[in-house]
């Protein structure tokens, strides 16, 4: 399986990009929207890949962080939509935007992409609508892991005198970073802090065992519009 590539730009498409690894080129399907963050040709590029393979085609699909690679698995899990058409509502959507829409029930805004009709629109936020804050909270961390310029190496850690101890995170740390974390994801869905904030302080309250998932999913119910 190919995860990942890091190498030169050496050809763009409408669709498609040609990445050269170290003297082999490989075609990336991307979206409209990675495609407009391309750099120049023959400068540095990364992307995270999925590999669709079928009897007589093979094809690599291209994001530029792990979030929407997971979206993009996620969304051609739904019959119907294929690797393409999932491509067309990320390049249209974005992640971020794909969430809220899901979330929020906006068939209108999955329509949008080109390809993608009322009926199949519907049957994405029936079948994903459930599923999306688990990404959602998967995503407070994946977004920021975007692949990095290849000419840039990191720097070996040093090795520790002695081994550490791990220390298990007590209950109060646990449930501060569920709610850390869920509402950093409802902030990127472009609800207001002060309203996120309220919403996850409720939840929690009621649902003090809750992890991030549950609170995104409670706290999205609260501020969906009555």
């Amino acid at each position: 399986m190919i995860g990942k590539l890091s190498g030169r730009l050496d050809w763009r498409g409408s669709d498609q990009v040609l990445i050269d690894v170290r003297g082999v080129g490989y075609i990336v399907h991307v979206s409209d929207r990675t495609l407009a963050a391309m750099p120049a040709l023959g400068e540095a590029v990364a992307l995270y890949t999925d590999l669709l393979v079928r009897e007589d085609l093979l094809q690599l699909f291209g994001f530029p962080t792990l979030l929407e690679k997971e979206w993009h698995k996620l969304l051609v899990s739904v019959q119907g939509v294929g690797a393409k058409a999932a491509m067309a509502i990320l390049g249209t959507l974005g992640a971020e935007g794909a969430a809220r829409a899901i979330t929020v029930g906006d068939a209108r805004a999955i329509q949008a992409a080109p390809g993608v009709g009322p009926k199949l629109a519907q049957r994405v936020i029936l079948e994903l609508k459930s599923k999306a804050p688990g990404v959602m909270a998967m995503g407070v961390n994946l977004g920021s892991a975007a692949v990095a310029d290849p000419d840039v190496m990191e720097p070996t850690p040093a090795r520790p005198t002695r081994s550490p101890v791990a220390v298990a995170p007590s209950a109060s740390q646990s449930r501060a970073a569920f709610t850390a974390d869920a509402l950093s994801a409802l902030v990127n869905l472009g609800y207001g802090p002060g309203d996120a904030a309220q919403a996850i302080s409720t939840i929690a309250g009621e649902q003090p065992e809750a992890d991030t998932a549950t609170l995104i999913r409670a706290a999205l119910r609260l501020l969906a519009p009555k």
